[in-house]
């Protein structure tokens, strides 16, 4: 095997391990699911800038394009060790795809548990050259049914992006106005909340650029706060559909991160949210669609079990048709999660 080649191989992968303590959760010490979503995205930039480096020519940095649906398996908890373990699974001509899981480990008993896997997909973008994308070095695979099986998910998501793309910058929502702010609760108005952050040093990659966990933990902070003023309880993340990045978000910009509620099924809220930038400083300042998701609560008790979500109060033929199609995304998550489970029991038989 060629240096190269073997250097590579030993970029390929990666695990990263921290403890987690109070800043990291919630005040009843859960870990924020944005918390995990930023570790998950740092192994992961790390794991494919390494990889795009080890050839000659310009260096890179790799910047996140796509989340694909995430779960959030076992809440994370104070005291917890995480061990974020990344690897790349596929590699097209422009881009990686990498495999994110996370085990959350009890140090003092020993215990572990499988608190989160994702996907992620990402381009290598020249340090001397923002606008140039870089080849990928290819991987090697252990056979030629991975590689096109990683084919046809890297084709699915590319479609995706671009459909999900199309749809989102059609309307920018307004923000909400604390006077025209509905009253009654369990409304969408209600519990609609926007976050408001300028885009700094510390944010970014060194491309200038703000770094793709950052964003999605603001993102996860704003659908947990829709969740609570909807409940008025303790909740957590349950699972992320795909966040799809649709442009950059220099430093220097003003983010306005808007979450609002979508569906609600008898344990579960959707809520949808949008991340939408504008420079500050410079000359063309006209706000755009820049990130998208569709984020998944649940609501405890204080035992930490689901219980019973409030309904929505819909005011609207424009509500009513956003949880129809919040329904059907909950349908196909549900019908989803019970084919994985009987392909796993099929396995574990076979």
């Amino acid at each position: 095997m060629s240096e190269p080649a073997r250097a590579r191989e030993a970029a390929s992968t990666l695990q990263l391990c921290r403890i987690m303590g109070p800043n990291d959760a919630n005040i009843v010490g859960n870990v924020h699911g944005g918390i995990i979503l930023k570790m998950i995205e740092e192994a992961g930039c790390i794991v494919s800038t390494r990889h795009c480096n080890t050839q000659n020519g310009d260096r890179c940095v790799a910047a996140l394009v796509r989340v694909e649906k995430t779960e959030f398996l076992s809440p994370v908890f104070i005291g917890e060790v995480t061990h974020v373990t990344a690897e790349i699974t596929y590699t097209s001509k422009h881009s990686l795809e990498v495999q994110v899981h996370v085990m959350a480990e009890n140090i003092l008993t020993g215990a572990k548990k499988l608190a989160n896997k994702a996907a992620l997909w990402y381009v290598p973008f020249s340090l001397q050259n923002v606008e140039k994308i870089m080849d990928v070095p290819p991987i090697k695979y252990a056979a030629a049914e991975q590689e096109e099986e990683g084919k046809k998910r890297y084709e699915a998501q590319k479609l995706e992006r671009m459909e999900t793309k199309a749809r989102t910058e059609e309307v920018v929502p307004p923000l909400p106005d604390p006077e025209d702010h509905p009253k009654e609760r369990h409304t969408v108005g209600f519990s609609q909340s926007s976050l408001i952050h300028l885009v700094g040093p510390s944010d970014c990659t060194l491309h200038d650029y703000v770094q793709g966990g950052v964003t999605m933990k603001l993102m996860d902070e704003v659908a947990g706060i829709v969740a609570a003023r909807h409940c008025s309880t303790n909740i957590v993340t349950a699972s992320v559909d795909a966040i799809n990045f649709h442009r950059k978000i220099k430093k220097g910009c003003v983010v306005t991160v808007t979450g609002r509620l979508t569906f609600v099924s008898n344990k579960s809220m959707e809520i949808e949210v949008f991340v939408d930038a504008a420079s500050l400083v410079e000359a063309e300042k006209k706000k755009y669609r820049a990130v998208s998701a569709f984020f998944t609560f649940i609501s405890l008790d204080k035992y930490n079990r689901a219980q019973t979500v409030p309904p929505i109060k819909f005011d609207g033929e424009e509500e009513l048709r956003r949880a129809e199609e919040g329904e059907a995304r909950y349908l196909q998550r549900k019908e989803k999660r019970l084919a994985e489970r009987e392909r796993q029991s099929a396995a574990a038989q076979s």
